[in-house]
C-alpha cells in the first residue's frame, strides 16, 4: 500500500531535478570553471620526505611488554623534539633560511609510523629544493643534537676520572724518576725500597681508575639510543598543491549539491499552487479543466482564431467537464472568478462562452466586473450600455443591452458604466430580476466576476447562481490564498463545481510536472493521432460552425475521473 505514494514522491523529485536540470548543470559547470582557474593560479608548493629509525640503546632493552612501551615513547618524545625550536633555530641558522620559527613549523610535519621505530618527516615549500634540504638538516641537527644530549649525562664522571687518571700518571712518573735518581748502593737500598713499594701502590692504583674510566665508557656508549636516516630526502620533481584535477571535480560536486539544496530549499518555501494535486490537497476540490499556456495573435480569443489547437481542445474539454459536474441539477448560470487578479478569469469565460455557443447552446456572457471590465475590449463591443444601466430603469428591460458577436448564438452584456457601489448591486434583488430575464433568452448565462479576495462583488453573486468555476494559474495563485476564497464561497453557500489550472506551461513552468501525466499523456496521444490523420487528409475532418472541430471523444483529465 506505500509503493504508490513512494512512487509519486519519488517522481515529484525526479520532476523537480528535472525541471531546474539546466541551473543545475549551469552551476555544476561554473563551480568546476572557477575551481580550475583559482588553483591554476594558486602558488604550487612542493613536498619533500625523509624517514628517520630510532635504534634503542642496547641497555634499555629487554623483551617483555615495557620495553614496547618504552620503545614507543622513545619514539614519541623524539618526533616532538623534532619541531621544538633549539632544532629548528640551528637549521634556519645552518642554512640561512629567511624564516621564523613558528613558520618552519607549519612547514613541518611529522607522523610516526605504527607498530615501527620509523619516523616520517614531510616537509612543504613553495621551493622544492628548499624543502628537501629542510628535511634533511632538519635530520642532521637533530641526530647532533641527541648525540650530545646524550653525552653529557657522563661527561662529568669522565671528567673526574680522566683528572685522576692524570694526577697518579705525574705521580708515577716522579716516583719512577725518583728511582732512577737513586744510586744502588747498600746505603740506599731501604729508600729505594720504600720508592718501590709506592710506585707499585700508584701503579695499582692507577689501573683501578682506568678501570672505572672503561667501565664508565661501556655504559655511555650502551645507553645510546641512535637516531639513523634511512631515506633521506630528495627534490620533488612535481608540485602536491594545488591538486587542479581533484580541486575541480570536489567543486562540481559541491557545486551540485549546494545548487540542489537550494532548490529544494526554494521549492519548500514555494506556496504557489503547482499542479492538480495541490489542488485537491488544499481546497479539496475537482479539477474540470486545464488549459495550456499559448499565445494569441493582436489579443485574439484561441478558441476563435485558432479552433484546431492544443489549447482550444481543453476549452472543449473543460465544457464537458462542466455538463457532468452536476447531473442532478442543470447548470444554466455559471459565475468564473479567481482567488486573486492576474489570474486569466476573463480569458477563460469568455473562451468557454464561444465553445459553449459553438455547441450550439444560446449563450450569454455577462461582465458583473464593474470595476474593471474587459469583456467588452475582448469581443470590441461598445461599453456605453450595459448592466449597470439596468439597475437604475424603473422596470426592468434588457433592450439595448445585449450585444451580438460575431460568434454565432453568443450575445455580450457589458458592465456599462462603473457605479460607485458593485456590492450592492450585484446583491439586490434587481439582480436576480435581470438573471431571470436573461434566462428566458439562453439556454446558458456565464458571468465574469472580480477575484473573489479583492471584493465582495464575487460573494454575494455566487449564492445566486447555479455554480461557480474557480480560475487558478499555477506558480501564481497562493494555496493559502485559494483556501481562503474557496473558505468564502462555501460561507454564502455557492456550489463550487471545480478549479481551472489556467495557463499552465509543462516544459517551464514551476509546476510540478509528474502531477500532470495524465492530462500530458491525453493531450499527447489524441493530437498525435490527429496529425496521422492529417497527413491522409485533412478534408474529412469534420466541422461546425466557425469552423471548429466536431471532438470525437472529449478529453476529460485522468485525475478527475474519480471525483
Amino acid at each position: 500500500m506505500d509503493e504508490k505514494p513512494f512512487s509519486d514522491e519519488l517522481r515529484q523529485y525526479i520532476g523537480l531535478i528535472w525541471r531546474w536540470l539546466w541551473i543545475l548543470i549551469f552551476a555544476t559547470i561554473l563551480a568546476g570553471i572557477l575551481a580550475f582557474f583559482i588553483s591554476k593560479r594558486m602558488t604550487p608548493v612542493y613536498q619533500a620526505s625523509t624517514t628517520l629509525l630510532i635504534n634503542e640503546a642496547p641497555s634499555n632493552r629487554a623483551t617483555d611488554y615495557s620495553s614496547i612501551l618504552t620503545s614507543e615513547r622513545l619514539a614519541r618524545t623524539y618526533s616532538e623534539m623534532l619541531t621544538k625550536k633549539p632544532v629548528l633555530e640551528t637549521v634556519i641558522s645552518n642554512l640561512v633560511l629567511d624564516l621564523e620559527v613558528k613558520d618552519l613549523q607549519k612547514m613541518i610535519n611529522v607522523e610516526l609510523v605504527r607498530d615501527t621505530q620509523l619516523i616520517n618527516i614531510v616537509v612543504e615549500d613553495i621551493d622544492a629544493v628548499r624543502a628537501a634540504n629542510i628535511a634533511n638538516e632538519l635530520i642532521k641537527v637533530f641526530t647532533d643534537q641527541t648525540s650530545s644530549l646524550q653525552a653529557s649525562r657522563y661527561a662529568s664522571s669522565k671528567q673526574n676520572l680522566e683528572i685522576q687518571l692524570a694526577r697518579i700518571d705525574e705521580q708515577i712518573q716522579s716516583t719512577s724518576d725518583a728511582l732512577a735518581a737513586l744510586p744502588d748502593i747498600p746505603s740506599n737500598k731501604s729508600e729505594r725500597d720504600r720508592l718501590e713499594t709506592v710506585l707499585t701502590q700508584y701503579q695499582q692504583t692507577y689501573a683501578s681508575i682506568l678501570q672505572s674510566y672503561e667501565q664508565v665508557r661501556v655504559a655511555e656508549a650502551g645507553s645510546y639510543s641512535n637516531v639513523v636516516q634511512v631515506e633521506p630526502a630528495t627534490i620533488p620533481n612535481q608540485p602536491i598543491k594545488p591538486r587542479v584535477a581533484m580541486n575541480t571535480i570536489l567543486a562540481m560536486l559541491g557545486g551540485f549539491l549546494l545548487t540542489v539544496g537550494t532548490v529544494f530549499l526554494i521549492e519548500s518555501l514555494d506556496d504557489t499552487i503547482r499542479g492538480p494535486d495541490d489542488i485537491t490537497r488544499t481546497v479539496k476540490l475537482p479539477v474540470l479543466g486545464l488549459i495550456l499556456k499559448h499565445d494569441t495573435q493582436d489579443g485574439k480569443l484561441v478558441t476563435l482564431d485558432q479552433p484546431r489547437a492544443p489549447v482550444a481542445e481543453s476549452f472543449r474539454s473543460l465544457r464537458t467537464n462542466l455538463q457532468y459536474a452536476s447531473v442532478d441539477t442543470p447548470i444554466r448560470t455559471l459565475l468564473v472568478t479567481s482567488p486573486s487578479p492576474s489570474e486569466g478569469k476573463t480569458t477563460i469565460a469568455a473562451n468557454l462562452g464561444i465553445v459553449l455557443a459553438q455547441s450550439g447552446r444560446k449563450v450569454v456572457l455577462i461582465d458583473a466586473d464593474l470595476r474593471r471590465p474587459r469583456v467588452h475590449k475582448i469581443f470590441n463591443v461598445a461599453n456605453r450600455y450595459g448592466m449597470s444601466n439596468i439597475f437604475v430603469q424603473s422596470s426592468i428591460s434588457l433592450d439595448g443591452s445585449l450585444q451580438k458577436t460575431e460568434i454565432e448564438n453568443l450575445l455580450i452584456m457589458p458592465s456599462g458604466e462603473l457605479p460607485p457601489n458593485p456590492s450592492e448591486l450585484l446583491g439586490s434583488g434587481k439582480m436576480f430580476e435581470i438573471l431571470s430575464l436573461i434566462k428566458e433568452q439562453a439556454d446558458f448565462i456565464i458571468i465574469d466576476s472580480p477575484p473573489i479576495m479583492a471584493v465582495t462583488d464575487s460573494a454575494v453573486l455566487a449564492p445566486r447562481v447555479d455554480g461557480v468555476l474557480l480560475v487558478v494559474k499555477p506558480g501564481v495563485t497562493k494555496q493559502a490564498v485559494a483556501a481562503q476564497a474557496v473558505e468564502q464561497l462555501t460561507r454564502v453557500n455557492a456550489n463550487i463545481l471545480g478549479v481551472v489550472l489556467n495557463e499552465v506551461d509543462f516544459s517551464k513552468s514551476r509546476t510540478s510536472y509528474y502531477q500532470y501525466k495524465g492530462y500530458y499523456y491525453s493531450y499527447s496521444t489524441y493530437y498525435g493521432d490527429r496529425k496521422k490523420k492529417k497527413r491522409r487528409g485533412a478534408s474529412q475532418q469534420p466541422k461546425l460552425n466557425n469552423g471548429s472541430m466536431e471532438q470525437e471523444a472529449e478529453i476529460i483529465p485522468s485525475s478527475n475521473k474519480d471525483k
